[in-house]
């Protein structure tokens, strides 16, 4: 196979997977180790994939953003770990606020038989949420099509009339220095004033976002606590800068 299609088919993997690791490029392309490796060197310098630990990953603009059925089965048993500890959190007649995004979600099942209210921007919480028969409401606005999340105006000016015992908030990144972002403007302007509005904010984090940066900026790392699971990715820095709750599997 020719260099320049050994390069095609690494990047249609990726494509596909989102992460290979070298033992499957080998198996696939039936090259050599070194040969494989050389590769995934070179097509990082020229910024079309991220080397990782045995193997590489798709390298996304810090705009993209995968749909909330994509995100639901990826790192299922972090989400579930990570979304028992939030729930663990919550206390009976807590105002709570659930961000859109497919952590947040994985605390719902944990809600049931709380005496709480939830308010909520994503729609596909929401329905879960009547369904477990917890109070809901629902913020009214513009449906981010790709995450089922509810922004815009709209919503923001809703959120000035609530004050939230608590807030759960999903993020795209988590960074000592950038903090805590997210690809989408106006949803990161709905998660400011949630959080704004909240006596105690948290974000929930599986491993993937730790060093991840998206577009737009939320909040520093030390404006609220991390809920996470135990993961060599974790940054003593950012330890050191914000509570950090890290739960085991």
């Amino acid at each position: 196979m020719l260099t320049e299609d050994r390069y095609s088919a690494i990047m249609d993997l990726l494509s596909e997977k989102d992460t290979v690791t070298i033992q499957e490029l080998i198996s696939q392309l039936n090259h050599s180790e070194s040969t494989i490796r050389r590769d995934l060197t070179l097509l990082e310098a020229h910024g079309r994939l991220v080397r990782v630990h045995g193997g590489a990953k798709m390298k996304r603009r810090a705009s993209d953003e995968a749909s909330m059925e994509d995100k639901t089965v990826k790192n299922t048993q972090d989400k579930e770990i990570i979304g028992r500890a939030a729930a663990d959190l919550v206390e009976d007649h807590d105002v709570i606020y659930l961000d859109a995004g497919s952590t947040t979600y994985a605390m719902i099942p944990y809600l049931v038989d709380k005496k709480i209210t939830v308010v909520t921007n994503g729609v596909p919480h929401a329905a879960l949420l009547s369904d477990h028969k917890i109070d809901t409401v629902l913020l009214g606005g513009k449906i981010k099509q790709k995450t089922k999340a509810i922004i815009g105006t709209v919503a923001e000016k809703q959120l000035d009339a609530f004050h939230f015992s608590k807030a759960f908030m999903g993020m795209n990144g988590v960074d000592p220095h950038y903090g805590f972002t997210t690809p989408d403007i106006e949803e990161a302007s709905v998660k400011q004033k949630a959080m704004h509005q909240s006596n105690e904010p948290y974000v929930l984090a599986d491993p993937s976002k730790f060093g991840e940066v998206s577009f737009v900026k939320v909040a520093d790392i030390d404006d609220c606590a991390v809920i996470t699971s135990v993961s060599t990715k974790l940054s003593r820095k950012i330890q050191e800068l914000t509570k950090v709750i890290e739960v085991s599997k």
